[in-house]
Order: structure tokens, then sequence, then C-alpha cells
């Protein structure tokens, strides 16, 4: 089996891309953030298997997009639905889930609804509900994509998910990267988006049997400081972990963050 492959699976009437990386018999389940809005995983493997090298001998690592075709009012507990469906049709049985952002959200709803399919859940910078932070940020970007330009959209959301010293280390990166995810529209963008401000899944956490780690930033400009702890009360067999003066990427600002989910995924 090669390293990595680019794949897409059949969910209701549409279908879902997927890149997968490594040869292991165990699963890592990666769902990513809103950023998927605008640039989805398809034909990226080879772009984003490298971050997850310490996991390609043990494990199979799947990050998912979210389905082609969205409906309008489609919710979090809507792509936890397809998500679960695509697992299915795809043969994951049992599998570890890592969501990040808003692929945490849906990975909150995946676990309470199918706890057949979650093994561990592994939830990072992420919350249990549309917070007052949350909503005043994603409002603002939804706003953005009627108003502002692709380049100013790109720049308030590092300045909302970067630390300044990262921030200001990385701006000509940051800007390139910018010109590159443009999309055509930014329908799919704010279809996402919507889903974020219709989401709350408290009366869902109590239905989370597995164990699950709570990986946060006490930085964090995205979802703010209190969501962790919240996740926390409500999911029975949860811990925190706090990474100490980082934010919403502190999945790309702290150099071990893979070298940690790879330790909680084997503990």
């Amino acid at each position: 089996m090669t390293m990595h492959k680019n794949g897409c699976v059949k969910v209701g009437n549409t279908d879902m891309y997927y890149a997968a990386f490594g040869e292991g018999k165990k699963n890592l389940i990666v769902l990513p953030g809103l950023s998927d809005g605008l640039w989805t995983v398809k034909g990226k493997a080879w772009l984003l298997a490298g971050s997850y090298k310490p996991f390609f001998e043990d494990y199979t690592v799947y990050m998912f997009s979210r389905k082609n075709e969205l409906p309008e009012g489609y919710s979090i507990e809507d792509m936890a639905d397809d998500q679960a469906e695509a697992l299915k049709n795809l043969s994951i049985e049992k599998t570890m889930v890592m969501g990040v952002s808003q692929g945490g959200m849906i990975a909150q709803y995946l676990a309470a609804k199918y706890p057949e399919l979650v093994e561990k859940l592994i939830l990072v910078v992420t919350a249990p509900y549309a917070n007052e932070t949350i909503r005043s940020v994603v409002t603002k970007w939804i706003e953005m994509t009627k108003s502002g330009t692709h380049t100013e959209l790109m720049l308030d959301t590092a300045e909302k998910v970067y630390t300044k010293k990262f921030l200001e280390k990385n701006k000509r990166y940051l800007s390139y990267v910018a010109g590159l995810t443009k999309p055509s529209n930014y329908d799919r963008f704010c279809k996402n988006a919507h889903a974020i401000l219709g989401f709350d899944a408290r009366d869902e956490l109590s239905k989370i049997q597995c164990p699950t780690y709570i990986l946060s930033g006490n930085c964090d400009n995205t979802v703010g400081n209190d969501a962790p702890y919240e996740l926390q009360q409500g999911i029975t067999q949860s811990e925190v972990m706090i990474f100490d003066g980082l934010g919403h990427g502190l999945f790309e600002e702290d150099r071990d963050f893979y070298k940690k989910v790879y330790e909680i995924c084997e503990r």
C-alpha cells in the first residue's frame, strides 16, 4: 500500500473527499475546522501527510472534508450523521477521532450519537456551543465575505488564530497562503459558518462515554478560554491539556503537538 492516497466516498446523494496516510492497522480520523469551507483536502494527501509521520507505522490516518454538496440549513449534527455514513461506507468500524475547531464540534455529535464508531475522542481548540466569542468572530467573517477582500479575511483569521510572535515570523508565508485559498465563491464557507452559529451540543455531552482528551490554548481568541472546561464538565471520562501561551492555532505553533496526539492515541 502507498504511504498516502487521495480518496472519495459516497454519502447520500453526493460524495466526500478524504486524504489517507500511513499503513497501520489502527485508525485515526481527523476532522478539520472552518478552513475546509475554503480549501478541501481533495488531492492534498502528500501535502497533509507530513505532520502525521509519527503515526505512519501503526496507524492509517484519514482526514475528511465536509461532503461536496451542502444543503441550505446544513447543521453540525447533520455533518456528524454524514461523517458516520462515510465511515460505515469505508468499513471503518471503531476508530479514534480528532476534531479541530469546527471539526471538534462535529466530533462531539459523532461520539454522542454513534458510540460504536468512536473509541477515543480528541477535541482540539473547540467548544460545546457557539458562545459569545465564537459568535462575534464567525459573524464578522461571514460579513467579510460580502464586503472585504479575500486577503483581508485571511489576515483577520490569522490574527484570531495565531500568536503575535508567530504572525510576525510568518507574515509573508500567510499572505502567500491567502493567495492560494481564494475560492470561486464563499457559498461553502458561509454554510459551514452558519452551522457553527446554530451549534449547541451541551445536552449531548453526557452521552459521550469514550475517553476524551481536550486540547486547548489559554489565549484562544476564536473560541474563548472557558470552552475546554465546559467540555470537561459535560464529558464524564475527560481530561484537559492546556498549551500555555498559545491560542487557536496551537496545532501549528506547538512543535510537539502531533507527538502529543500520538501519545494520547497510544495510551
